[in-house]
């Protein structure tokens, strides 16, 4: 029979991974919906948001699963809730392919360079996912062309954020697993 403390162990180590997830995901969420641009430019201007932020943090962080469920649910939940519904299921399949993408990476590798090739192959899938997403939108295959120097800024501006913050934030995980 499992004593108290290997129950509680058990369950503590089946819950953490929901529980760090929910929380990729719920920021961002808050992270796309609240701290964006709207852009002026192209046929649908395009948005410009801090979402990739949190999906390329908790990827890097907690992995491959975490990473495409925090960042495609995410984001996607961002674009149900604000009148880009259309936009939705493109958004799960593509966040979440590229944050499945920079999680795996990490899996394989902790080396600073390995987090930057990954988060360059995310910024390859956004451009690549939202332009096919676009012209099957919009039936027209010029127009998605005027949305990829958004989503550049985007993923750029997420990576060199995430790039200060990344070490500092992988020590402090660390600090906190070790008394866990």
């Amino acid at each position: 029979m499992m004593k108290q403390d290997e129950i509680r162990d058990n369950a503590m180590h089946r819950l953490l991974p929901l529980v760090i997830t929910a929380m990729g995901l719920a920021l961002t969420y808050v992270f796309t919906a609240f701290v964006n641009i709207r852009l002026p430019i192209g046929g649908n201007g395009g948005l410009i948001h801090l979402g990739n932020v949190p999906l390329f943090v908790f990827a890097i962080l907690f992995g491959k699963r975490t990473g495409a469920i925090a960042g495609g649910i995410g984001m996607a939940l961002f674009d149900l809730t604000s009148g880009w519904t259309l936009w939705a299921p493109f958004t799960l399949v593509t966040v979440g392919l590229m944050g499945f993408v920079v999680g795996a990476a990490a899996e394989k590798s902790q080396k600073y360079g390995w987090n930057v090739a990954a988060m360059l192959l995310a910024l390859v899938i956004k451009v690549v996912g939202y332009y096919i997403a676009e012209g099957m939108i919009y039936g027209n295959w010029v127009t998605p062309a005027l949305s990829v120097p958004g989503n550049l800024i985007q993923v750029g501006a997420a990576m060199v954020i995430v790039l200060i913050v990344i070490v500092p934030l992988k020590k402090a995980v660390k600090e906190i697993f070790r008394f866990s």
